[in-house]
């Protein structure tokens, strides 16, 4: 099941009462067997799958592991960012979880291994930001946003990443799981779902 999730929505429960509200828990609600195989930060929107059944839950997880779905986002981020020099970037810089601060992560040497490719899709000079592509080659959490940071072009309406400068120009945290490739975990069909930016 791929699912178009809305900002501001936790993926799972949280701790505590006032965070059980959550997608996985809505859909449970109407699909008993529906499981988690992924998440997203609750700022961000955009596409998630969840499995039907043990079975299906069992093989995207395999699938996810072995890097064979894959995602694509779209940020805006602050300041004009230079295109690389090829059609893609790559930002290959360890994350580790700032431990004093959680949730927030830090690039540290002891992290772990993170890449995210990225390309520019638009550059706004009136308002001094460029649109991107964004696909982590990893999962962690956190990633692209932590990753935009360190090449200091913070995504527009990061309340735990972003300036004083570009916290004002968003209402939210401009960043959207916005493509989804994955192999039908029983029929073994290519499946390619997408969703466009609401920003």
């Amino acid at each position: 099941m791929v699912l178009d999730k809305p900002a501001g929505l936790l993926s799972v429960p949280g701790k505590g009462e006032d965070k059980q509200d959550c997608l996985s828990g809505r859909v449970q609600q109407r699909f008993a067997d529906a499981r988690v195989v992924h998440r997203l930060d609750m700022a961000t929107s955009g596409l998630l799958v969840m499995a039907l059944g043990a079975a299906a839950q069992r093989s995207l997880n395999a699938a996810f592991a072995s890097r064979q779905v894959h995602k694509r986002y779209v940020a805006v981020v602050a300041g004009l960012l230079a295109p690389p020099v090829t059609e893609w970037g790559f930002i290959d810089l360890p994350i580790l979880l700032d431990w004093p601060n959680r949730p927030r992560r830090i690039i540290d040497p002891q992290g772990q291994p993170s890449c995210t490719c990225w390309r520019v899709l638009k550059h706004d000079p009136t308002g001094q930001t460029t649109r991107l592509e964004l696909e982590p080659v990893t999962g962690r959490s956190h990633q692209l946003r932590v990753h935009l940071q360190a090449l200091q072009h913070p995504i527009l309406g990061d309340a735990l990443y972003g300036t004083p400068a570009s916290l004002v120009k968003a209402n939210r945290l401009l960043l959207h799981a916005t493509r989804l490739e994955l192999t039908h975990p029983v029929s073994g069909q290519a499946m390619v779902f997408s969703s466009e930016p609401p920003f």
